[in-house]
């Protein structure tokens, strides 16, 4: 059983894995997930054999903050990504990254001029304002109705943004320097694959490509290939 400690980082639930380490793994987790979900507790047992802790937390609306008013939007993540970076510099001589789909998008905004030791994606999302792009233009919104309305209620249970959609335009990721393990599906049908291959190629990142597997990643082969790749990333 990994050792487990639960506490809050200014009131944001969070969990160190492990046993006491001078090298940290902040896992920063996706949509509909939270800070003890399965991916997490796989990096937290491979990690623990070459000598790291983990730390996870919640995002805003997700695990123990579902009920929160704090928004879930890349200024609010970005910002409380790079307060909990700054606490774990104070206790930790290496940090380094894991993070899953939306994670991914709000962990290269926060840490892109960070120092990270090396950081492994798992179907990551690497370009949001395509993704806004596509649900925009699968339900008719344009551009002048979202920034007349200011928000837009989707049939899917989904919400666009001006502000967010506005952030994210003027914020795109055109710098990332840490090494990077890149895990990814073949079928992912919410993080485009090309895009995928664009950004590894572009950021020099290590690719791995799981054949027909879609986006939400709990299948047990997807889970025996995370902790093959978490191992062979970690080994380095």
């Amino acid at each position: 059983m990994i050792k487990q400690k639960n506490f809050k980082i200014n009131n944001i639930p969070a969990i160190l894995w492990g046993n006491e380490s001078n090298k940290i793994i902040l896992a920063v987790h996706g949509m509909m997930s939270n800070k003890a979900d399965v991916p997490i507790e796989i990096l937290a047992k491979v990690s623990e054999k070459y000598g790291y802790q983990v730390l996870s937390f919640d995002l805003p609306k997700h695990g123990e903050r579902k009920n929160e008013s704090t928004p879930i939007n890349p200024e609010v993540c970005k910002k409380e990504l790079s307060d909990i970076y700054n606490m774990l510099k104070e206790k930790w001589n290496t940090i380094s990254l894991f993070t899953n789909s939306i994670g991914t998008y709000f962990s290269l905004l926060a840490y892109k001029e960070k120092k990270i030791e090396k950081a492994f994606f798992l179907f990551p999302l690497l370009d949001m304002r395509e993704v806004i792009e596509n649900m925009m233009l699968a339900f008719g919104v344009t551009e002048e109705r979202l920034k007349t309305e200011k928000e837009v209620a989707l049939p899917i249970g989904e919400t666009l943004y001006w502000d967010y959609y506005s952030y994210v335009k003027k914020n795109p990721i055109t710098k990332w320097e840490t090494k990077t393990h890149i895990l990814c599906g073949e079928k992912d049908e919410i993080c485009n694959i090309e895009i995928t291959k664009k950004f590894s190629k572009e950021f020099n990142c290590k690719l791995e490509i799981l054949e027909k597997s879609e986006h939400y990643f709990y299948r047990k082969e997807q889970l025996e290939k995370l902790e093959e790749e978490l191992n062979k990333f970690l080994k380095k």
